[in-house]
């Protein structure tokens, strides 16, 4: 029966002193995700009910909101039962879902942010050409490709990884990431080559082209009238921060892997803890207060004016 249930079941060892710290840990998580629901849920809202603010770069800034909630639905619910468990365990089948969608859900993030430098690019270098590239076909098939092809390309790992030998049981994490790897037995050549195409397919190479597009602009605001640069810099400077952020928070994510014996427990939580945290929270505080027509509507929808 034990062999029965280990076969099933994964322990997450990545916890620090749940029995002690449980409801500090629910409390603070909780609230975490009320916040997460409720910042990017109004950003969401202004931008549909509000008419000046369906253009696309107000609909990708939308949708990478609806992608931080997706990401978070993801993972918080689980924390959240956890804290409160006296085990803290995942089936093996879930685990594999959970890193499914926390993967594909990060791909969506580049191939969004990607998406948005493209829009930026057009408006600004294209503007005569703008109302005929960025359609809303073009938005369409844009975040349609933004969500499917990450979640094609990550389902086929997964799929190899559900007939894997597993040689532990206790996953050194407080939800299924990466460190997955961790439990089999042996990783074959073949997987370690399409985690490196997938990688190369959904982060490096938008990456790559979000650098490439803000190049141009930089060098076109730079030739073009104060105008020009004011509007580069508003537009662009908002997702710039969110891709810097969310990259540097992924490079950690790739890395703790390697790093994982190096790193104590505390300090790998503390980490882990901010993957889920800081981006669901930071995205829609940035695009609240960086982006004007968005800012103008959050006050008016928070501190109405009073009529006289």
């Amino acid at each position: 029966m034990d062999d029965e249930v280990n076969v099933t079941y994964v322990t997450l060892g990545g916890h620090v002193e749940v029995d002690k710290y449980r409801y500090v840990y629910f409390v603070i998580m909780f609230t975490a995700f009320i916040l997460v629901i409720c910042c990017n849920s109004t950003i969401v809202y202004l931008i549909w009910t509000h008419q000046n603010l369906h253009e696309p770069m107000y609909i990708f800034i939308a949708a990478l909101l609806i992608n931080s909630v997706l990401f978070s639905t993801t993972i918080y619910p689980k924390l959240l039962i956890d804290f409160l468990s006296e085990k803290q365990i995942i089936s093996y089948s879930a685990c594999l879902f959970q890193f499914h969608v926390f993967y594909s859900l990060g791909g969506s993030e580049f191939l969004l942010l990607a998406a948005m430098s493209y829009d930026r690019y057009v408006s600004i270098c294209k503007p005569l050409q703008y109302a005929a590239i960025m359609k809303k076909t073009t938005v369409s098939i844009f975040l349609v490709l933004a969500w499917i092809l990450p979640a094609a390309q990550i389902a086929v790992p997964a799929i190899l990884d559900a007939h894997k030998k597993l040689c532990s049981f206790i996953l050194n994490g407080i939800f299924c990431n990466n460190t997955v790897y961790n439990l089999y037995c042996v990783i074959s050549e073949l997987h370690t080559v399409l985690d490196m195409i997938i990688l190369i397919n959904v982060a490096l190479l938008p990456v790559l082209f979000i650098l490439f597009t803000y190049t141009r602009i930089l060098i076109i605001s730079y030739r073009s009238s104060r105008e020009v640069r004011r509007k580069a810099a508003q537009t662009c400077l908002p997702h710039l921060i969110v891709l810097i952020n969310f990259s540097c928070l992924c490079a950690y994510d790739g890395l703790i892997i390697r790093l994982e014996s190096d790193i104590p427990k505390p300090v790998r939580l503390i980490m882990t803890l901010q993957v889920v945290l800081y981006t669901p929270l930071f995205n829609p505080i940035i695009y609240g207060l960086k982006m004007k027509e968005i800012s103008k509507h959050l006050k008016k929808l928070f501190c109405p004016v009073q009529p006289k």
